[in-house]
Parts: structure tokens; C-alpha cells; sequence
């Protein structure tokens, strides 16, 4: 098991909490970004760099990622994409998705684009919160312990 990281996007206190338990668990750890992000020395992490465009770090995951692996995104287009080849999803709040859930969340996406692009003001997420990053870390620590 690999956990995969969409690091375009993902806050620096998710991606601290990530780095720690891969040291911990000795879970390999690759963010996957289109930038360069600083990465400590470890044999488990590492950075996968990426040419900048649209989804172009998604579809680099999208071909990368294998069954059993975790990916952490909370591209929902990228969520449903790794589910369907059997990869476990958790978003950066916390909230872990499954094939049961997904297509309602890409129906609500769907919606709020088309709400955004009629000029609809929709706001953006809330700011991470303490709750958000220890219900992430607390997910984390269940989808890790509960590998072989």
C-alpha cells in the first residue's frame, strides 16, 4: 500500500500530519504536485513533480495508483476515479469516500459549477479547522492500522 497525495491542493498542516505517519507506520508517502514542495530525507516520501496544466497531476495519479492504495484529494472527479480502481479516498477534512457516496458528491459538484457559471457567488470551503484536522488525522490513523 502507497498513499498518494494531490499536493497542489492540500494545506501544509494536512501534508505534516501525512509526513508523520508515514514515518510512523512505514507507509511509502508520494505527493504529487506541479510544483516542487519540500520533502524531508526519507526513504518513504517522496516528491513526484508533474508538468503544470489542468489535471495533469490528477491523471498522473489516475495511471500511478493501484488497488489498495490510499489517495488523499478532495478533487471529487479524482476521488471517483481512483475508487473505481479499488484505492481507498480521504479528503483533507476527513471525510472518507466511497462508491456508495461519490456519485451523489459529483452530482452536488456538477451543480454548484453550473450554479458558479451562471454567475451564482457560491463561496468557497470553510477554512480547515482544529475539528477538521483531527478528524483527518484520526481517519488516517484507522485506514493505516487497519492494513497488513
Amino acid at each position: 500500500m502507497q498513499v498518494w497525495v494531490d499536493a497542489d491542493a492540500c494545506p501544509r498542516v494536512i501534508r505534516d500530519i501525512l509526513l508523520r505517519a508515514a514515518e510512523r507506520t512505514g507507509t511509502p508517502l508520494i505527493l504529487v504536485a506541479n510544483h516542487v514542495l519540500p520533502v524531508p530525507a526519507s526513504k518513504l516520501v517522496r516528491q513526484l513533480q508533474v508538468a503544470k496544466g489542468f489535471d495533469v497531476a490528477d491523471n498522473e495519479i489516475v495511471q500511478r495508483i493501484e488497488s489498495g492504495d490510499l489517495l488523499i484529494t478532495a478533487d471529487i472527479p479524482l476521488a471517483a476515479e481512483a475508487l473505481e480502481q479499488g484505492a481507498d479516498v480521504l479528503s483533507p477534512r476527513g471525510e472518507r469516500f466511497d462508491k456508495g457516496t461519490i456519485r451523489a458528491k459529483l452530482t452536488m459538484r456538477d451543480f454548484m459549477d453550473t450554479m458558479r457559471a451562471s454567475g451564482v457567488q457560491t463561496g468557497g470551503p470553510p477554512t480547515l479547522s482544529q475539528a477538521d484536522r483531527q478528524a483527518f488525522a484520526n481517519q488516517l490513523d484507522r485506514l493505516l492500522s487497519s492494513r497488513p
